[in-house]
């Protein structure tokens, strides 16, 4: 039995808890949060992804106010590191050094020497550390990728990612619109994309960035263009400074010699593949969502069960540099080589 523990209870902390419970061979043994009010029963919503109706019980977890308490006292094999982006680095080191494997929400970190540093203390304390990328895992994006890798529709001409939100003004402490805690929208929540388009075409060449500041000071929406050598087109657009009734979007289009890929969140859940020949058809993607199985396959890792190999600390880290190299084209209008 993995006994597992969660530090930081906001919404992603409610998000992990329910979903370390659903999984088998796992007991969710301690919570922790710096606010004693969050370590009561919890429902309700945050964020940009519902589903997690229905009270929360905490009844039979131990719950701490001290991560360094916790780590001492309970003997987990794992964590759950659902904080701040810029607390990810402390917290994570510290739970490497304890010897608990650690699950940290992306991004990484806000600079490369902290994922550096987070990459350090996995390899040094032998303890595995997986990056919170779920788009890699969200079953539409996997079996997206898994159409192109296979290669029946030909190689990909153009690619178009969305991630656009209203301004998330829900956050603890309101740390999301702060720049230098969040790193604004484009560290934050353009990520996503940025990692996938990693996690499916490999590190660009360069990348042409504009983007706009907003209410976090740091770049809040954004466009890019990624440039790779083949010729392909691949750009992608994430921001938060939609209105309040906007709500969330992420869609993509990815263009292929024999057909074109159609996602769009606001108007359901289906993959629409539709052939250069015949039908567009709804593609047979499996259910669920990208929290539920990243935590799945972090399980299976640790309870040495075959699963495929996703991410790596390195890759989270290159993420982390090319959001950076992004920001920097915003910054001097130029194409950023990376």
């Amino acid at each position: 039995m993995l006994k597992v523990g969660i530090i930081g209870m906001g919404f992603m902390g409610q998000m992990h808890f329910r979903c370390w419970q659903a999984v088998p061979g796992v007991q969710v043994a301690a919570i922790c949060d710096i606010d004693p009010a969050k370590l009561t029963a919890q429902s309700g919503t945050a964020g940009n992804i519902s589903g997690t109706e229905g009270a929360l019980d905490f009844s039979s977890v131990e719950r701490f106010t001290d991560a360094g308490v916790m780590l001492e006292k309970m003997q987990l094999d794992a964590v759950s590191i659902t904080l701040p982006t810029y607390l990810h680095a402390g917290y994570t080191v510290a739970a490497l050094e304890a010897g608990v494997n650690v699950l940290c929400e992306k991004p990484m970190a806000l600079d490369p020497d902290e994922c550096g540093r987070m990459a350090l203390a996995a390899w040094e304390s032998g303890k595995k550390l997986q990056i919170g990328h779920c788009i890699r895992f969200w079953p539409v994006y996997a079996h997206a990728r898994k159409l192109i890798n296979g290669g029946a529709y030909g190689r990909v001409l153009a690619a178009t990612f969305q991630r656009l939100s209203a301004t998330p003004t829900w956050s603890w402490q309101n740390w999301l619109m702060d720049g230098s805690k969040s790193g604004g929208a484009i560290m934050d929540m353009h990520i996503h994309d940025a990692d996938f388009i990693q996690y499916v075409f490999g590190l660009p060449e360069g990348v042409y960035a504009r983007a706009v500041r907003g209410p976090s000071g740091e770049f809040d929406h954004v466009v890019t263009s990624y440039l790779y050598g083949d010729g392909k087109v691949v750009t992608a657009e994430g921001g938060w400074a939609m209105a309040p009734g906007f709500g969330f979007q992420m869609s993509f289009h990815i263009a292929l010699e024999q057909a074109t890929l159609v996602y769009d969140s606001s108007r359901g859940p289906d993959l629409k593949v539709c052939p250069k020949d015949g039908e567009a058809f709804a593609a047979a993607v499996e259910p669920g969502d990208g929290y539920s199985e990243e935590i799945r396959h972090f399980a299976g890792l640790l309870q040495g069960r075959p699963v495929p190999a996703v991410i790596t600390p390195e890759e989270s880290a290159a993420s982390v540099r090319l959001v950076l190299a992004e920001k920097l084209s915003a910054e001097n209008g130029q194409v950023v080589y990376l």
